[in-house]
């Protein structure tokens, strides 16, 4: 099939431009046969490099302004849905807001059928929508209440409390071995040129050096990639320093863990050592702004990471600023905290934008690095010039417009394969 995207603007062209897509590809960029009834900015559709795609935010649950290890625990107040009307939700929101290829790292399925079973109805609704998706499957092991010995709390808590705790929170998880065969059943039955599959140990504090070397030593034979979560919050921070006293990278280094497959997403509470690191073995970091400003985890040192080489790639973790998975105001906000401030600059606005993409798309397993270019897989996001440029005074770059004002209510289409 194919469709003519005609008289638009790009971030490169000063003059109106046609964009022919053919097969899932762009197949030509050219000066446009005559002027736009509408005028419309193409830029690459964005990309949700960190996401759990929940069917409805933790805060309708009680959440709202408590830190990540007092929120997970609401977590459990959410009653488990239908997968496929649950994903149908979140991905329809993830398009939306302009993301084309979303990160669902699920850290618990439904209960309500088989693993194998559930990850087809994502992947269903994922296809249904229209978006890439990539789906890493959680492996934990350890620390289901606390990070470390939970014994002294447990015996503070009522019978009846505790009880209901130990039901909800410490049921036994199945052996590592079984874990990563999981993962690998689950890739078997989804995968597919819209749909691929990563392993998801939820984090470093969660997981046995065991599970994690497994998961190394499968991922460096298949060369599927990782997903986790690294450094979130203070006592992430205080557990790592704890624990790995050689330095919770190092520990995942001397793992096998720490490669270019993997993605650490928030890494608020990284050092430059850690960043060092991350940058030396070509791991990406999935910064996620508006989520840790939610959970009170900080503000992450992106600055920092991209002046070390450190892959930077945008994630929402279902928690954007509004709490409607708008990517364009992710892009926004996450430059505004790390650009650079008064007249230095740490990342360019158009480096920001492509990086993100291109490192996103990296992450996810996506292919291309997202550039409008002719042969490039055909992932566009068209916003409503007009409704940018809307006091339409004088001349202005559509850059300008993107990084001070676009959001999801300017998204006039979304193209994702063509």
């Amino acid at each position: 099939m194919s469709v003519m995207l005609a008289g638009v603007a790009t971030l490169e062209r000063d003059a109106p431009c046609d964009i022919l897509i053919d097969g899932g590809l762009i197949a030509a960029i050219r000066p446009a046969a005559s002027g736009p009834q509408k005028r419309r900015l193409a830029i690459p559709a964005l990309v949700n490099a960190h996401d759990h795609a929940r069917p409805l935010s933790p805060t309708s649950f009680g959440a709202a302004g408590k830190p990540l290890e007092t929120w997970l625990l609401r977590l459990a107040a959410m009653p488990g849905v239908n997968p496929h009307l649950g994903a149908l939700a979140a991905f329809a929101r993830a398009a939306r807001g302009g993301a084309g290829s979303v990160m669902a790292h699920v850290t618990r399925f439904s209960g309500l059928m088989a693993p194998v079973e559930e990850a087809r109805l994502i992947a269903q609704a994922a296809g249904e929508v229209g978006i890439r998706l990539t789906l890493a499957v959680f492996c934990r092991d350890r620390n289901p209440l606390v990070y470390g010995d939970a014994t002294h709390v447990l015996a503070q808590l009522p019978g009846s409390a505790r009880s209901t705790i130990e039901k909800t929170f410490l049921a036994p998880r199945p052996e590592p071995a079984a874990q990563v065969a999981l993962v690998e059943d689950i890739a078997h039955a989804v995968e597919g040129p819209m749909v691929s599959v990563q392993f998801g140990p939820n984090g470093p504090g969660w997981c046995t050096d065991d599970l994690l070397k497994r998961i190394a030593d499968a991922s460096r034979a298949t060369g599927r990639r990782v997903h986790t979560h690294m450094l979130e919050t203070l006592a992430q921070r205080a557990f790592a320093d704890e624990a790995s006293p050689e330095g919770v990278l190092a520990r995942l280094d001397a793992l096998g863990l720490l490669t270019e497959r993997l993605t650490l997403a928030h890494c608020v509470h990284a050092r430059d050592d850690d960043l060092k690191a991350i940058a030396e073995a070509g791991a990406t970091i999935a910064t996620n702004a508006s989520s840790n400003l939610h959970l009170r985890s900080g503000i992450a040192p992106i600055a920092s990471a991209l002046k070390l080489g450190c892959r930077v790639a945008i994630g929402i973790d279902a928690s954007a600023l509004d709490e409607d998975d708008d990517a364009l105001r992710e892009l926004r906000l996450g430059h505004f905290l790390h650009g650079g401030w008064s007249f230095g600059e740490t990342v360019s606005r158009e480096a920001w934008l492509s990086g993100a993409v291109a490192n996103g798309r990296f992450a996810n397993g996506a292919p291309g690095d997202g550039a409008l270019r002719v042969g490039a897989p055909a992932d566009i996001l068209l916003l409503d010039l007009d409704r940018l440029d809307r006091d339409a005074i004088m001349p202005v770059a559509p850059i300008d417009y993107l990084f001070a004002r676009a959001s999801a209510a300017h998204i006039a289409g979304l193209i994702v394969a063509g």
